[in-house]
């Protein structure tokens, strides 16, 4: 490990001087993934800014939105009672996500920004472009059970691995971001959806956010049918692992059966969490039944690409969103 600083910060614009004195500076949160990264070498700063004493409260509103502070930890948020009750996919997802001990420790801010678990990328003996541009993947020609079906490209297929911002996805989460810039234009706020990229050829750009801009909080707008909801999480053993498809879905019906509105995305299948958009439009106006949930289904994995390992992960994530769409439709009747 490569010999690094240590700094507290007070408050975000602390935290945010001090990144931008560093040459290669890292926010600290519960250090979940970040300090995995930096035993393998993958990651390497000269600083560490510790960010856990900046706010990381849960404030419901009075319209029935939630604003989080980015150091709340993931286990005060799935434990919540308004987060458990109003918006029960993410409370599952999160506990879906990680084993007490880790969500104990990991904040907010950390869960959205962790990296891909792909063996290529730990591993530095393996060609990996979102490590080094240009190296090339090895995932593409090796073991890729665990890698992505949409969304991906010839430099890269890994996916994200948070539980969490699926979840988030799905809810049309928004992020509060704080940069460098002096006065008001140093705060703005970007929806979730909007914050991780796609690989194309930069696959080692992950995201959107400005150099050294920090996540403060995230907020979450209201959604009565979010009540209705669930996260189902299918992977390799019944402990905790990583997805290799996962589903966040809300379903509103009507009194004559037929779907109103509804909220789906996927995790396990890209590198960011892939909001279902198609699925969710083929739903609106349909009775809501196993025929209607598996055309939805087939219309967003209409485009999906599998590779050796995990062409079986197409199929799997249309018949896990039926399921869960099932399961919601059960809880209405």
């Amino acid at each position: 490990m490569n010999p690094f600083t240590f700094e507290q910060a007070a408050d975000a614009s602390a935290a945010i001087r001090l990144a931008n004195g560093a040459a290669a500076a890292r926010y600290l949160g519960g250090g979940t993934n970040l300090v995995d990264l930096m035993r393998e070498t993958v990651e390497q700063p000269d600083m560490l800014i510790d960010v856990t004493h900046l706010p990381g409260d849960i404030e419901p509103r009075d319209d029935g939105s939630l604003l989080v502070g980015a150091a709340a930890k993931n286990t005060a948020l799935a434990a919540h009672p308004d987060v458990r009750s109003t918006f029960p996919l993410l409370t599952r997802a999160i506990l879906a996500g990680a084993s007490a001990q880790i969500r104990n420790m990991a904040t907010i801010g950390g869960n959205i920004l962790q990296r891909t678990r792909c063996r290529y990328f730990y591993d530095n003996a393996a060609h990996c472009n979102k490590r080094q541009q240009g190296a090339g993947c090895d995932a593409q020609e090796g073991f890729n059970r665990y890698h992505a079906i949409l969304g991906a490209s010839p430099a890269c297929i890994a996916t994200h691995p948070s539980d969490m911002c699926v979840a988030l996805a799905a809810l049309d989460a928004k992020i509060h971001l704080e940069g460098a810039a002096d006065g008001p234009a140093n705060q703005r706020i970007l929806p979730l959806l909007d914050l991780h990229r796609l690989p194309g050829d930069r696959p080692d750009v992950e995201t959107e956010l400005l150099p050294n801009e920090l996540i403060t909080a995230i907020e979450i707008p209201p959604l009565a049918f979010a009540r209705r909801s669930t996260y189902r999480k299918v992977r390799d053993r019944a402990s905790y692992a990583f997805a290799l498809v996962s589903v966040a879905a809300a379903l509103d019906i009507d009194e004559n059966g037929l779907v109103r509105d509804a909220r789906l995305a996927l995790g396990g299948v890209a590198q960011k969490p892939w909001r279902a958009l198609k699925a969710e439009e083929a739903l609106r106006g349909q009775l809501a039944g196993p025929e209607s949930f598996r055309a939805a289904a087939e219309a967003e994995l209409a485009s999906a690409v599998g590779l050796r390992d995990n062409k079986f992960k197409i199929e799997l994530a249309k018949r896990t969103i039926v399921a869960v769409l099932n399961e919601l439709k059960g809880e209405g009747e």
